[in-house]
């Protein structure tokens, strides 16, 4: 690493500083965010790719920035600064090419109320993002007498008509991902992981039963192979049944092709003063404390309000009852981390149907951190400027304080406080 403040290699005898003066600090910063962005394009782009969906600008802008990071050969703050924002452009060109390869496969996703408990027979618990996987298991599994849940991040293909079609496809067993150590040990059938945030399981529990496709793999978890799913299949049989548990329902699927539909409606409330403002309450959940927050805050969310949901960081409060404000949910679950793009999509219509910037809507993100591909949302939400964004609990530990101070400045971005109810106090206050 270089340290600008002694124009010196750090460490090295003319260097003063160790190392470790703030501008250095700040370079390498820059780079660990572009990297964590590049992480979560690259799982995006190959959920398009696998459904047959590629771009040739997003492939050369993840070899300009690998190599601008790798090689070190420039130290210029703006240079970087440019780079993690044509990021976030990058990223949203991602999801916007995810959106129409998962549509143009499986349909406009609709709403889609969710059973949440198991029904007695056999079964399949699958995980991970890949909608592709799940089609050819359903498929696979057509007429066997196993019935297939989801769990995690698989929650929001219930909400796609080719997928919903197969009457096996059971419900949503689960929560977010840190619980799975738990709930796949309580799952008595066979398990298949299709993407990260998979955790290798404790020793003498599920392994045996634990399968895994595409990217990930876990030792000694039986890795399947060009989506032939009849090892898994022979394993779900051979499995004792699960037994019949009532459960409730969840909701998901407010895709934004379904919004775009009930936009008017949203428009006529906010004018009448009936809906008077959206929280997007999202992002990844973990199990560190702190995170309890984000349940407090939709709890404390004022019955005039909607709250929109994204990703894990919705296990929190997504089994709550909300209510609506004239048949419309105050609870509106939008999908996963991917399905970024349709809340997007959902502000900039209504910031058209308002003729209002973005940042002039009554709207507010309050976001759960992150890990890779929630960062590069979040780059995404910066290249589109939009501002007074809340995060936490913790800030990032690879963003240093000179560059958030930077993005505070520039973005107004800001970290959440001790208590939900002050911050959404200041928020209903214009502050």
């Amino acid at each position: 690493m270089f340290c600008y403040q002694c124009e010196q290699t750090a460490g090295g005898t003319g260097c003063t500083k160790g190392g470790v003066c703030g501008k250095s600090q700040d370079i390498q910063s820059m780079q660990d965010i572009t990297l964590f962005g590049l992480k979560g394009i690259a799982a995006y782009a190959y959920h398009a790719r696998e459904l047959g969906s590629k771009d040739e600008e997003v492939d050369a802008f993840m070899h300009e920035a690998l190599f601008k990071t790798i090689t070190n050969v420039d130290f210029n703050f703006d240079h970087y600064l440019e780079m993690v924002l044509r990021c976030g452009k990058i990223n949203l060109k991602v999801m916007e090419m995810l959106d129409k390869a998962h549509t143009s496969r499986f349909g406009n996703p609709f709403p889609a109320r969710v059973f949440t408990g198991t029904k007695a027979g056999k079964g399949i618990l699958i995980t991970g993002h890949d909608l592709l996987d799940l089609y050819e298991l359903l498929r696979q599994t057509e007429g066997k007498g196993i019935n297939i849940y989801t769990h995690g991040e698989m929650l929001p293909a219930h909400g796609y008509p080719e997928l919903r079609k197969f009457r096996h496809l059971a419900g949503n067993y689960g929560g977010a991902w840190q619980e799975q150590k738990k709930e796949f040990n309580d799952f008595p059938g066979a398990i298949l992981a299709t993407t990260n945030c998979v955790l290798n399981p404790p020793a003498g529990t599920y392994l045996d039963r634990l399968f895994t496709a595409g990217v990930t793999g876990i030792d000694s978890a039986v890795h399947i192979k060009d989506r032939d799913f009849t090892l898994l299949i022979e394993k779900a049989l051979a499995l004792p049944d699960l037994s019949e548990n009532a459960g409730g329902y969840i909701q998901t699927g407010f895709h934004h092709t379904f919004i775009s539909g009930v936009l008017d409606k949203l428009v006529g409330l906010v004018k009448e003063g009936k809906i008077k403002r959206f929280f997007l309450i999202g992002g990844c959940d973990g199990a560190k404390p702190g995170r309890n927050y984000y349940t407090s805050f939709a709890e404390a969310v004022p019955k005039d309000c909607v709250i929109l949901t994204l990703a894990c960081g919705k296990y929190r409060f997504n089994k709550q009852d909300f209510g609506e404000i004239e048949g419309i949910p105050r609870l509106i679950d939008m999908g996963q981390c991917n399905d970024a793009y349709s809340a997007i999509q959902t502000a900039a219509a209504l910031s058209k149907a308002f003729g209002a910037g973005i940042n002039e809507l009554p709207l507010t993100l309050v976001l759960s951190w992150f890990e890779q591909k929630a960062v590069a949302i979040l780059l995404t939400l910066l290249s589109l400027n939009i501002r007074s964004m809340r995060i936490g609990p913790t800030p990032p530990a690879f963003i240093s304080a000179n560059v958030f101070e930077f993005l505070k400045k520039e973005f107004d971005l800001r970290l959440i406080g001790d208590s939900p109810q002050e911050d959404l106090k200041a928020i209903l206050a214009g502050k």
